[in-house]
């Protein structure tokens, strides 16, 4: 079912979830390190999903920002090219990491999206909370915002190791100082969660600290013509993060109050931005802000991911360390890049990326145990059960039963913790049960007990248990197939596939194949 088909379709779901990632600057081509957030973002749909939610999942690419416009005159070319070029790249992701998303919006290109910050801006306006004022201070280009201070280090910032530029001209202000005791309220009732709960403690110390109003608004000369201009006010275009955050409404169709945006967010029983610690202000204190001016549903959670580096080294194009997720996924395929990003890097803490552990983790974990139990599985079923079994069969009791039928519940919980690593760590750790029960139980000695038996009685028992045996595994295969689909939807689908008794020509060859 397509993401139109489930926004269209009646209200059958028992939950309705919106899931966004951000949206990434397209001032240069994707990096493994937002495929990180990418495929966790894709777990959640998938898995909310399958537990009987009707989900909207959606990114897109953030295209009003000076940086762009920098990357395009450093190149020598037009903003909009290398802009349309970029965001072709990062919406192909969708197809390299086998990614589940219902929508992909381009904030420079799309009339929803420029319709849609319009009505936002006009509905804080009518509120009072815009204002302009003359303005002097100090502006990160990499951070897109202006920055204190205090908040440099050796007069640079201290993300992008670059000196802040002196800006000095007449913008558009955010009341955002007239929020601060809701949203402390907010996020102490945990009516915003935030996870990790140490970002939580972050936000709020921030807030304490004092809200300052911010700049929502810049000079069209300083953003060289680029951008979406303030309404009734040409001479300015709006500031990125008002540009930006809006997406996630206006990719809903909230320009026209549309079904969408009715039952996908002001309606919605859960609203979840999956986003990067650099970003965690803008999402859990600015956003809430403009929409409780605006008079929008507020987000329920926030789910915070750490910095990916490669080698030890922070991922940077200029120092060769930006990998393309596109090359990994033709060496390896997307479910091991989706598993290596999920279970090696702990969900919420910065994490290395190394092409040496991916490639031992394929070959341990993927081929030698999940792909090994499947195929030693399968191929004695095909060899002492002329490949199915009777039904009943699969749901014989045996010692993984009990482990199985809870393995469910074990992995949701994880995953609603926001600790991808941990639900995977159950799944491999049932998988490691249904081997050692393969070599206790050996199935082809009692195929060898069947085959060769004198009596019918004893051929009968033999058979029985052999039944049973290979019953259970099928059946544990079903369960690992089943609650591992959305880490590893390929090779899950594919296991499921076989799995099905009445599959025309089901696929024989390995999960994953061995690496050359």
């Amino acid at each position: 079912m397509t993401g139109e088909d489930r926004a269209t379709s009646p209200h059958g779901a028992a939950e309705t979830w919106a899931i966004t990632a951000s949206i990434p600057y397209v001032n240069a081509a994707p990096h493994v390190g937002f495929a990180l957030e990418l495929i966790q973002a894709d777990v959640l749909a998938r898995n909310r999903r399958q537990r009987g939610a009707a989900v909207w999942f959606q990114t897109g690419s953030d295209e009003n920002s000076l940086k762009n416009v920098q990357a395009a005159q450093r190149l020598g070319r037009e903003t909009a090219d290398l802009v349309a070029e970029n965001a072709a790249s990062f919406a192909g992701l969708w197809e390299t990491l086998n990614l589940s998303s219902d929508d992909f919006i381009r904030t420079s290109a799309e009339p929803r999206h420029r319709r849609g910050v319009e009505r936002l801006w006009r509905a804080c306006a009518a509120a009072g909370d815009i204002y302009s004022k003359d303005y002097s201070g100090l502006y990160c280009i990499g951070c897109e915002r202006f920055m204190k201070p205090a908040e440099l280090e050796d007069g640079r910032c201290p993300l992008h190791g670059t000196e802040p530029d002196r800006v000095a001209e007449r913008n558009y202000f955010f009341r955002l100082g007239r929020y601060q005791r809701q949203l402390t309220e907010l996020l102490r009732q945990d009516r915003i969660q935030i996870l990790p709960a140490r970002r939580r403690t972050e936000i709020l110390r921030f807030i304490e600290d004092g809200l300052e109003d911010f700049s929502i608004s810049r000079s069209i000369e300083r953003a060289h013509g680029w951008g979406i201009p303030v309404p009734d006010d040409p001479g300015q275009v709006m500031y990125v993060w008002f540009d930006a955050l809006g997406n996630y409404v206006t990719a809903l169709d909230y320009a026209d109050d549309g079904p969408l945006f009715d039952r996908y967010w002001q309606t919605a029983t859960e609203r979840v931005h999956v986003i990067g610690k650099d970003i965690t202000r803008f999402h859990a204190i600015y956003w809430p802000a403009m929409l409780l001016s605006a008079g929008i549903a507020l987000p329920t959670r926030i789910l915070v991911h750490g910095f990916l580096t490669v080698d030890g080294r922070k991922i940077s194009k200029s120092a060769g360390t930006a990998i393309d997720p596109a090359a990994i996924v033709d060496a390896v395929r997307a479910d091991a890049l989706r598993y290596y990003l999920l279970r090696a890097i702990r969900s919420g803490e910065d994490g290395d990326f190394s092409l040496e552990r991916l490639e031992s983790a394929y070959r341990s974990d993927l081929a030698g145990q999940f792909g090994n139990l499947a195929h030693r599985v399968l191929a004695m079923t095909d060899r002492y059960c002329e490949g199915r079994l009777p039904a009943d069969d699969r749901a014989t009791l045996t010692p993984l039963a009990e482990a199985g039928a809870s393995l469910p519940d074990r992995v949701n919980a994880a995953i609603d913790r926001f600790a991808f690593h941990e639900a995977l760590a159950e799944i491999w750790g049932f998988i490691g049960e249904a081997n050692a029960y393969v070599n206790a139980t050996a199935p082809w000695a009692l195929a060898k007990q069947r085959d060769g038996a004198a009596a019918a009685d004893e051929a009968r028992h033999a058979d029985a248990a052999l039944s049973a045996c290979l019953g259970g595994l099928l059946s544990a295969l079903e369960t690992i197939a089943t609650v591992g689909q959305p880490f590893l939807p390929a090779a899950c689908d594919r296991l499921l596939a076989r799995l099905d008794p009445v599959s025309p020509d089901p696929d024989r060859s390995p999960l994953f194949p061995p690496r050359p």
